[in-house]
């Protein structure tokens, strides 16, 4: 029956196997947590940009529509990004014949707006920093999700009331699962998408049956293909 016994070496392995799996379970958890922790997925990143630019003042008190500045928003995968041309239709100064300042032209001599007058008169175009960045390896498509009622509120936060944007969701596989899975209670009206203050008048009960109501009348159903967004 000795056939059937471990030789006596077996047992020199029994600490080193434990030490194995003690180190795994260490890497694994630190691993984890490097995964999630907001350095790793950029929650809380607020550069500054070249030129100051403040979404609580133009978004929030002015009340400027998001598609002024990122006109594609509900046409192509891609919000665009304004050029220094449309923050000078409010901030030339003068009319296009370069005499008097303009009706709509508000802080003409700001300091702050020096380097947006250099630049245009110099004709450059300044690099925006880029605040929310997916890998390459992931689709998104904001047209899709804009006409489909999902708010920018809903990845972006409450961007109106930042005087410098910050990223505020993780952005993660997770994060879009999320909301793939139970699209319904993150939809809105289409026309209040890019309200960033709205809120159903009854709260989340009656949001949760718009959203409901919506995501049959648009046939939004909960899709977790990978193909969605690795293609």
């Amino acid at each position: 029956m000795s056939r059937f016994h471990f030789p006596a070496w077996v047992n020199t392995l029994l600490p080193v196997m434990a030490g194995v799996i003690g180190v795994g379970a260490i890497y694994a958890t630190g691993l984890l947590a490097y995964a999630v922790h907001p350095l790793t997925t950029d929650v809380g990143y607020r550069p500054e940009q070249p030129i100051p630019f403040s979404h609580a003042l133009h978004a929030g008190k002015l009340k400027m529509e998001c598609r002024y500045c990122h006109t594609t928003v509900d046409k192509a995968a891609f919000a665009a990004i304004p050029p220094l041309g449309t923050c000078w239709n409010c901030h030339a100064g003068k009319s296009a014949g370069g005499a008097a300042p303009t009706a709509v032209s508000v802080h003409t001599d700001s300091a702050k707006l020096q380097p947006l007058r250099d630049a245009v008169t110099n004709g450059q175009q300044y690099a925006w920093r880029k605040v929310h960045d997916l890998a390459d390896f992931a689709y998104f498509n904001h047209s899709v999700h804009v006409n489909r009622g999902v708010s920018c509120v809903e990845c972006h936060g409450r961007v109106d009331t930042m005087e410098v944007v910050e990223q505020k969701k993780t952005l993660s596989m997770g994060f879009c699962l999320t909301c793939h899975r139970d699209p319904a209670p993150r939809l809105r009206p289409v026309d209040q998408v890019t309200n960033l203050a709205w809120a159903a008048p009854e709260g989340k009960p009656e949001a949760d049956a718009i959203g409901a109501a919506l995501a049959t009348s648009l046939a939004i159903h909960p899709k977790q293909n990978c193909s969605t967004c690795h293609r």
